[in-house]
């Protein structure tokens, strides 16, 4: 086998003395053998990516300019309204209350009808404690046939809490939306589904606000909701929440409806109702001592807890 090879291995170098192109033969083995070809690797199986929250970009300018609290607008009158409604959520929510609140995080604001301004209120208390030192927010719209807050904001459509409630075809990651405001965070209403109030009643919402709860024990989750007297699946959320907070808009609700929205909430541990759009000639009306304040359009509003 060795004077074989010997005779070829000199039979090569011939042909290259006589001008030959005689490729480069490969070494031998550690036996003497010339090597195997090597086996083609079979392709790496592909690596998923992590996900990541996109960055959505707020107009602070024009939200200020329409009387939304803001970083840019921290000392006008509702601004210090909504410093005095989230200083009692916050107090429940942290377990610094009188009693523990269970899932006292969870925020759910809502009116008995529509028009009362529910998502003006949800959106200012979320910036409002956005601001806070200690604490960050995630604004979920959770009015599903009447989705409000994203054209708020002024900023488009996507993913979101419905399509994370159809068959995990979502990641969570990919329907939230961080904003320029460092501390808060949206789950839009996400793409509109034929069923949508089903989806919002069922099984898999309720798995959802338990997920999210545990995954960020440390934020305050406020839920636009719908009204209470016009849908179902409001009151299906509210067995969810911790905390109520009730819109009413002055002088256009009426008190038999404030009273059966409350009836149709009544297992919520904490309830705050906020009074929307006060006159400046009703305010002494309806007393200072015991509530809290909002405004909207630049009318006054005061808050009977």
């Amino acid at each position: 086998m060795a004077s074989l090879i010997e005779k070829a291995a000199q039979r090569l170098e011939q042909l290259r003395q006589a001008g030959a192109d005689v490729p480069e033969a490969a070494p031998p083995s550690a036996a003497g053998a010339l090597h195997a070809p090597v086996a083609p690797r079979p392709p790496a199986p592909p690596q998923r990516l992590q996900s990541s929250s996109k960055v959505v970009q707020l107009d602070l300018d024009a939200l200020t300019e329409a009387g939304f609290v803001t970083p840019k607008a921290q000392r006008s009158l509702t601004a210090e309204q909504f410093r005095v409604i989230k200083r009692p959520l916050l107090t429940n929510a942290m377990g610094k209350g009188a009693a523990p609140v269970t899932h006292g995080n969870r925020i759910m604001v809502t009116s008995a009808v529509a028009g009362e301004g529910k998502t003006f209120t949800a959106i200012n208390l979320a910036m409002s404690i956005a601001m806070e030192l200690d604490h960050t927010v995630l604004l979920v719209d959770a009015d599903v046939s009447r989705p409000s807050i994203m054209k708020t904001l002024g900023l488009p459509s996507g993913p979101g809490l419905l399509d994370l409630l159809l068959a995990n075809q979502t990641e969570m990651s990919d329907a939230l939306l961080r904003t320029n405001i460092d501390k808060l965070t949206l789950l839009p209403s996400g793409t509109p589904h034929q069923r949508a109030t089903e989806l919002l009643a069922s099984d898999a919402m309720s798995a959802l606000v338990e997920e999210m709860g545990r995954r960020y024990p440390e934020r305050i989750i406020i839920f636009d909701s719908p009204p209470l007297l016009m849908t179902t699946e409001s009151r299906v959320l509210a067995t969810h929440m911790g905390q109520i907070v009730m819109v009413v808009q002055a002088g256009q609700t009426q008190r038999a409806q404030v009273r059966h929205a409350l009836e149709a909430i009544e297992n919520c541990p904490i309830k705050l109702m906020v009074l929307n759009q006060v006159r400046e000639e009703e305010r002494n009306s309806y007393g200072y001592g015991y509530g809290y304040g909002s405004a909207e359009a630049g009318a006054a509003a005061d808050t009977a807890a």
